[in-house]
């Protein structure tokens, strides 16, 4: 019977919550995010440096590395959002994947097959040949309209060329939804370069909010930079508390998680970062903390962790499990882990 209960639900993507001592019915959507790290194909892509990604490459990149790569991606996209839905995430933003193969291999593995899951992806100019993509479930998310926003080097340098903005619409939950994927430039080069990221996104969603004031909007990535960081903070107006977030701001939760609670997405030397974020436009914010959820509304979110993600030994202990570490290969994830949030809205 609790079998039949759930199954009913995942169809209908309704959640059943108590609120006020009131039986309310909420529908609920889990959007999330995750750094893939490199999956790509065995094959070589003209005009891109993917050579470590060939069979005599660095990497020794060959099929069964391929294979065990798409299978250990699936396993982790496809348990997004269970922790509270039994049909998982709605939404999934991803970033270096390499092409359309790539993701049409992914998107083939059984459990991603079996919930039906479909992408939006474009190709960009990143010399490395990766790109950001949106998978999304189609009984979910209606998309009506794709583009990239090019990232331009403000300084005038034209000699390199980095990942692109993909801004995906829709609707879901019959609400006007923007996802703004993003994979800001690393961070091997200046801080100013991802300030020009933060600067040319808020003038985006700038943009997209003045021409459809309905639309909710999300951005999120790899940001190369934690909540705190300038970009983040100050260009694209991602603000600590809800209290703070003005006209076409954004509600950024990852700040606390960093700072008050000291988890993040990656390890480096011995500490946590959070480059991979996921902020809210204010229209998704109960502001007035009354519950009605009318709209598109911020619930709840979370570092997504299972111990398949994380080391489970030695020095580097429970920090994220990569494909590969130190010349060899670990046949694990991703030297990230995923965010995901929780949207509701009243039926």
């Amino acid at each position: 019977m609790k079998h039949t209960f759930f199954t009913l639900l995942s169809a209908l993507f309704l959640f059943a919550s108590t609120t006020n001592a009131q039986n309310r019915k909420l529908m609920v959507h889990a959007v999330a995010f995750y750094n893939l790290e490199n999956l790509f194909d065995t094959c070589h892509d003209e005009h891109k440096n993917d050579y470590d990604f060939l069979p005599d490459g660095s990497y020794h990149w060959d099929g069964n590395k391929y294979t065990n790569k798409l299978a250990n991606m699936a396993r982790a996209l496809c348990d997004l959002g269970t922790d509270k839905l039994p049909y998982g995430a709605s939404v999934i933003g991803v970033s270096e994947v390499e092409n359309d193969k790539a993701l049409d291999d992914l998107v083939a593995q059984p459990c991603m097959k079996q919930r039906g899951y479909k992408y939006v992806h474009l190709e960009g100019p990143d010399k490395r040949g990766v790109d950001c993509a949106l998978i999304y479930n189609p009984k979910a998310f209606k998309v009506e309209k794709y583009f990239h926003k090019l990232y331009v080097y403000e300084n005038g340098d034209t000699t390199r060329a980095t990942r692109p903005f993909l801004c995906v619409q829709g609707k879901l939950a019959g609400d006007n939804l923007t996802v703004i994927v993003c994979h800001w430039p690393s961070r091997a080069s200046e801080n100013v370069f991802r300030e020009y990221a933060g600067k040319q996104v808020r003038a985006l969603t700038d943009s997209i909010h003045k021409a459809d004031p309905s639309q909710h909007i999300m951005v999120m990535g790899d940001m190369n930079d934690d909540p705190d960081n300038t970009s983040m903070a100050k260009y694209l107006g991602a603000r600590r508390k809800m209290k703070d977030v003005g006209d076409g701001d954004f509600y950024n939760p990852w700040w606390d998680v960093l700072r008050s609670k000291g988890q993040g997405t990656l390890s480096y030397q011995g500490g946590w970062n959070l480059f991979d974020q996921i902020v809210c436009s204010r229209n998704m914010l109960d502001l007035s903390g009354n519950k009605e959820y009318k709209e598109l509304t911020l619930y709840n979110y979370h570092i997504f962790k299972r111990d398949y993600l994380l080391q489970q030994e030695g020095k580097y202990k429970g920090t994220p499990k990569r494909t590969h570490a130190g010349g060899v290969w670990l046949n694990g994830f991703s030297d990230h882990l995923p965010t995901v949030t929780y949207l509701v809205k009243a039926m």
